[in-house]
């Protein structure tokens, strides 16, 4: 484990909301990062997120949504509902078939195209506190 994955697991608000209708894709999601030292939350839709995020996000450090999921909201309407409520709040959209820009997202997010590797969804999570760092700063 690197020095940065320890400092995560001491850092508080370093939860990442995991949401993604796929349940092996959301399960291995989970274990890749929680392998790097993140705490997880698994969701299978938009709509349990953004009730999540409602009760509880002063805890979550990142938002990383599929886009095309079934429900009221997909992840594009997600990440702009998070992007106007929890600025603080970095986003990670993946998808196979929509681009942020071509689903409607507003807000700057980083972006991985599924399929993803391994070390594509680690360096996107990295790029995407990173990013939001630096443009907090």
């Amino acid at each position: 484990m690197t020095q940065n994955s320890m400092e995560r697991l001491q850092h508080p608000g370093g939860l990442i909301l995991v949401v993604e209708d796929e349940p092996i894709i959301r399960d291995f999601v989970c274990e890749i990062l929680q392998e790097e030292g993140f705490q997880t939350q698994p969701m299978e839709n938009a709509d349990d997120a953004l009730a999540f995020l409602e009760q509880q996000a002063d805890k979550v450090g990142l938002l990383l949504t599929d886009i095309l999921m079934p429900g009221k909201m997909n992840g594009a309407d997600l990440s702009n509902c998070s992007g106007d409520q929890w600025p603080r709040i970095p986003i990670l959209v993946m998808s196979g078939h929509e681009t942020p820009e071509s689903s409607g997202v507003k807000h700057p997010v980083t972006f991985i195209r599924k399929p993803w590797t391994i070390t594509q969804m680690i360096d996107g999570v990295e790029k995407a506190l990173g990013l939001h760092v630096t443009a907090l700063q």
